[in-house]
């Protein structure tokens, strides 16, 4: 996450001449500027989420939790990225809509948690 994340701010310095109108992107590059603005934001709230659920897990939760996340991490890695002869890609659309659907479902264990007590059988499912 944090390696994907490092390499893509090596991009943003770059997209300081972008266009800064996202609604409207001039070319390729604009449009990698902007989803990169919309990949951070979502990586952002996933570290969020995943800090709030984990304080609220026993010890038996916390590991669960971290199991499911290094899963859903090696399978976010190889649906959203790939590394051959010429280089290394990052599909930064898949990466960012896989983020979202975990920040939800995340989401969804802090809402569970609060309301009828942490289900650490949940935390494993990707």
């Amino acid at each position: 996450m944090k390696r994907i994340f490092a390499a893509l701010t090596l991009i943003a310095p770059l997209a300081v001449f972008a266009n800064s109108n996202c609604d409207k992107p001039v070319n390729d590059f604009d449009g990698l500027y902007c989803l990169n603005k919309v990949y951070s934001e979502a990586d952002k709230e996933l570290n969020q989420r995943y800090s709030e659920l984990a304080s609220k897990l026993d010890a038996s939760g916390k590991s669960a939790l971290k199991q499911g996340q290094l899963a859903w991490m090696k399978q976010r890695n190889s649906q959203c990225s790939r590394k051959d002869d010429t280089g290394f890609y990052v599909n930064l659309r898949c990466a960012t809509e896989t983020t979202i659907a975990r920040v939800d479902f995340l989401q969804s264990r802090v809402r569970e948690c609060k309301s009828s007590g942490c289900q650490n059988s949940k935390l494993l499912e990707q």
